[in-house]
């Protein structure tokens, strides 16, 4: 290991003596040569190495294993492959053991330690050499260190391929990931959902907090959204508040959905920042490949016209992507272009649920519920109205309208009876926003004390000196002020302490789980029951349906409660009927349990039994069965595989069958859409249709009729039942 034994080693050593250098007159004798060498080793400037013809160490300058943190005695005499490793930035492993097995000289390696502490980078160098006889004798090579470069190198390498301020792969990175998974999985007959994220009221962080804020948050908002994730999720940021995921193996659209629910809860939690505490959303739209597209620019695509649909549904919801959402955002848009003529020729309407003291049983209050009876779309229910309405531009004109109705409507009631209306956010903060409510109460001749306006969180993301006075306004008009949705949204304790609000509205969020007969959130309740109590204010709970919620709810002290346990919107002219009655006090509903919400949908689909297809009318869809009309002489227990379009399978059972109408029982529940709407779970693999002879280029656009058990030629297949009409051409 000496370094005079690693020069005279061999033929063609460095700094070797020749005859030729003798007769030049050379005067650098061998121990000058050793000194210089010895010099270079020191400086860092250069190392060497060398091995024997197996490729054990035979030398190693004592400096360079210094800087390696190794002890010469440790390495000498083990394979130069067990001591070093290839770096490749690359990704592709190259072997050391290949390298010199091929006994080709080879220059600029770079290599690192593999057992030691060192963070060293080495730049390695090496030619074979051969003894006397010609044979190979093994490797005489130098090395440098190159540490500071290669991390100067990667660096840059990370800084172009993630974002330096949260760390997570930057958009370009992700579209390479993207491209590359879906073209290996094509390949593979494998799935991959992708989901675009955009975070809500971002904008209104930066601007009442500052940029710093923002970037703080943005940092919050990664972390959590790596461990909502999970571990096999590729997260990355394509820039402002936008985000994206890559899910591979993953086409169970009911599973996504429970993802994307525990991405936005995440994300809704308040965030504490050094410049203040802030509480924002997230919309989320979901794609999966090669159902919705099979390129990365596809999949891109369909995930991000789902997002826009679930921004535009109202925001902090997910929606999975299909090929209606391009008509549907069109018919949305049409929607609130209409809504001026609504408003004009009278086609809105209020529908009003019951809000029950919990001690007399008595209806207390009623809460407005917009309804809208368009001329095309027949009855739009005040959930969906609500969502059309937020962004719409008529939203102060609707809630004006809202208000004075209202007035209009319970001028007739009892005394003791209040109306209850839903502000929303943009209509509070607006400057015409008291006076409208002042003329409300005075052409209706309305006791103000009878006018309840339920304001939410969401208002105190503003300008809080203008919410002050706003509510200060309405105390001294003598209106009962409630805070809804508490909680969930933006304000704090401290706030609410100095509120002038009578009282606090908490939602099924807070207990859902009892609607679902999942954990107990009980003391959660308790606590807020306590703290409304403490400040003067009654707690009213809503979206209650089952009688175990509802005990525990009045166990807690919550004053009122509001939900279908007791009843569900009513009509105007319902609500006078039981007013003529006299005293109106309703019971709560004991023998409800929980049912899968039917929603009245009226269109065709079609329904395969024994390999023939039928064309029925879709009447009500619920996430446990639906409701068809078309069929005759169906009896019980006949199973169909209902088609809901889109590669949408269903398998379900008749349970009750009365002439035309069958009910049917899913095998399979199907599952929320993030819009309102349900969906099966899986959808039918495009790859099988591929299999089956089709397109798959052509697959997204959703052909997919008929694929129970391949291609259906309903022409060769006999039908066992009838139509009650001729069947729909």
């Amino acid at each position: 290991m000496a370094l005079k034994g690693f020069m005279s080693k061999g033929k063609g050593g460095l700094f070797a003596t020749s005859s030729a250098a003798s007769s030049a007159g050379s005067t650098i004798s061998d121990a000058d040569k050793l000194a210089l060498l010895a010099d270079l080793e020191q400086s860092g400037l250069g190392w060497f190495w060398a091995t024997d013809k197996t490729g054990s160490l035979t030398y190693l300058s004592e400096a360079f294993c210094a800087r390696l943190g190794l002890e010469l005695a440790d390495i000498a005499g083990r394979p130069l492959q067990e001591i070093f490793a290839i770096r490749d930035s690359d990704g592709r492993a190259q072997s050391l053991a290949l390298k010199m097995g091929s006994r080709k000289a080879f220059s600029s390696l770079v290599v690192s330690p593999v057992n030691s502490q060192s963070d060293c980078v080495v730049n390695l160098s090496g030619r074979p050499m051969s003894d006397e006889s010609g044979e190979f004798s093994g490797y005489r090579g130098s090395a440098s260190d190159i540490t500071d470069q290669f991390q100067r190198e990667e660096e840059t390498e990370r800084l172009a391929k993630f974002d330096s301020l949260t760390g997570l792969a930057n958009r370009h990175q992700m579209a390479r990931t993207i491209d590359a998974t879906l073209t290996a999985f094509r390949a593979a007959k494998r799935n991959c959902a992708v989901m675009m994220l955009d975070l809500d009221r971002f904008k209104q962080v930066n601007d009442t907090l500052g940029h710093a804020a923002g970037d703080e948050l943005l940092k919050e908002v990664a972390s959590r959204l790596k461990r909502a994730a999970g571990k096999e999720v590729e997260i990355g940021r394509l820039g402002g508040d936008e985000f994206q995921l890559m899910l591979p193996d993953m086409d169970d659209r009911g599973e996504l959905g429970e993802i994307a629910k525990r991405i936005i809860a995440m994300l809704s939690q308040p965030y504490s920042l050094e410049e203040g505490r802030c509480v924002i959303g997230a919309s989320i739209g979901i794609a999966i490949a090669p159902h919705d597209g099979i390129s990365g620019d596809d999949i891109v695509k369909s995930a991000d016209m789902a997002l826009y649909a679930a921004k535009n549904s109202g925001r902090g919801r997910f929606r999975f992507y299909s090929g209606e959402l391009a008509n549907e955002a069109l018919f949305r848009r049409r929607l609130e272009e209409d809504l001026a003529s609504a408003v004009r020729e009278e086609q809105l309407f209020l529908k009003y649920q019951p809000i029950v003291s919990f001690e007399t049983r008595m209806v207390e209050a009623l809460e407005a519920q917009i309804c809208w009876n368009h001329h095309q779309r027949g009855v739009i229910d005040h959930e969906e109205f609500h969502s059309i309405m937020e962004n719409s531009a008529m939203a102060l004109e609707v809630g004006e309208w809202a208000i004075a109705q209202a007035c209009q409507d319970a001028s007739s009631w009892p005394d003791g009876l209040r109306v209850a209306v839903n502000v929303p956010s943009k209509q509070f903060i607006s400057d015409s926003f008291v006076e409208g409510v002042e003329a409300a109460l005075e052409r209706s001749a309305l006791d103000p004390s009878r006018l309840e306006l339920e304001v939410s969180e969401a208002v105190f993301q503003g300008d809080s000196n203008a919410v002050d006075k706003t509510l200060g306004a309405l105390f001294k008009l003598g209106v009962r002020r409630t805070l809804d949705e508490f909680g969930i949204g933006h304000s704090s304790l401290g706030y609410l302490r100095r509120a002038p609000f009578d009282a606090i509205k908490i939602t099924p969020e807070f207990y859902q789980s009892h609607n679902d007969a999942a954990d107990n959130d009980m003391p959660l309740i308790s606590a807020i029951v306590a703290l409304s109590k403490a400040l003067g204010m009654s707690i009213t709970a809503s979206g209650v349906e089952t009688v175990e919620l509802y005990d525990e709810l009045r166990a807690s002290g919550v004053a009122s409660v509001q939900g279908e346990i007791f009843a569900d919107s009513l009509s105007l002219e319902k609500v006078e009927e039981e007013l003529a009655k006299g005293s109106w006090q309703i019971e709560p509903v004991t023998a409800r349990n929980p049912r899968a919400r039917r929603r009245t949908v009226y269109r065709k689909i079609e329904v395969i039994h024994d390999d023939h297809s039928y064309e029925v009318t879709l009447r009500n869809l619920s996430k446990s069965g639906a409701l068809i009309e078309g069929l005759v002489d169906v009896p019980n227990d006949t199973q169909f595989v209902v088609d809901l379009g889109g590669g949408q399978l269903a398998v379900a059972t008749v349970t009750r069958s009365n002439n035309d109408l069958q009910g049917l029982e899913f095998e399979t529940p199907l599952v929320d859409d993030g819009a309102g709407g349900l969906c099966t779970r899986i959808r039918v693999s495009p790859y099988a249709l591929a299999a089956a002879g089709a397109d798959l280029e052509a697959l997204p656009d959703g052909d997919y009729k008929g694929m129970k058990g391949g291609m259906i030629d309903p022409s060769k297949s006999v039908p066992k039942f009838g139509y009650s009409g001729a069947p729909v051409s």
